[in-house]
């Protein structure tokens, strides 16, 4: 070993010999001083009396399975409205439901069921658009839905089936689009 790594070795040997003797006689802990200061935090104030409260009310039935489907139900049909006096206005006509042909039936939820007629499937919502718009301009109830990347035409809903029939004859003679019944859905 040559004698300038020797040197350095023995100095910094020394150097650290000396810092574990000087260090604990300068950092002894005689000069710090605990601090009490009194409290100014208040009592923890009284806890509430717990008071349990009983539901009033049956819980409802579990519905995170899916329901068994239930046979429909037929509707029955409504009296026809009587009329108080002449001078009073005229009631407005019932809808024409032929219900011998044709009956409306509820579904397992009491909902009525109702059909309506997809008439066409677009990729561009500017093509499903111009059709809406001959549709309503010809006196159709219209609606679209975007389901995915298509945008579906939508005639209807009816709750008999009969009418949607006659009318896919009728927009098929005069629009050329032979469309579908499928049961109506609010989604």
């Amino acid at each position: 070993m040559n004698e300038a790594l020797r040197k350095r070795l023995i100095g910094a040997a020394a150097v650290v010999v000396a810092a574990l003797v000087i260090f604990p006689l300068l950092f002894n802990g005689e000069g710090y001083r605990e601090r009490h200061l009194p409290s100014n935090i208040p009592e923890a104030p009284a806890l509430p009396e717990v008071v349990e409260i009983e539901p009033q009310l049956p819980a409802l039935d579990d519905t995170s399975e899916v329901a068994s489907p239930v046979e429909p139900r037929p509707i029955e049909p409504m009296p026809a409205p009587e009329i108080v006096s002449e001078t009073a206005p005229a009631p407005e006509p019932l809808p024409d439901l032929d219900l011998h042909e044709d009956t409306p039936v509820l579904d397992q939820q009491n909902v009525p069921v109702a059909w309506t007629l997809q008439l066409a499937s677009f990729r561009d919502e500017a093509n499903a658009k111009a059709l809406r718009k001959k549709l309503v301009g010809a006196g159709h109830k219209v609606y679209t839905r975007r389901i995915g990347e298509l945008v579906k035409v939508y005639v209807g809903p009816d709750v008999q089936r009969s009418k949607l029939e006659a009318l896919q004859t009728e927009l098929k003679d005069d629009f050329g689009l032979n469309g579908i019944i499928v049961r109506f859905t609010t989604q």
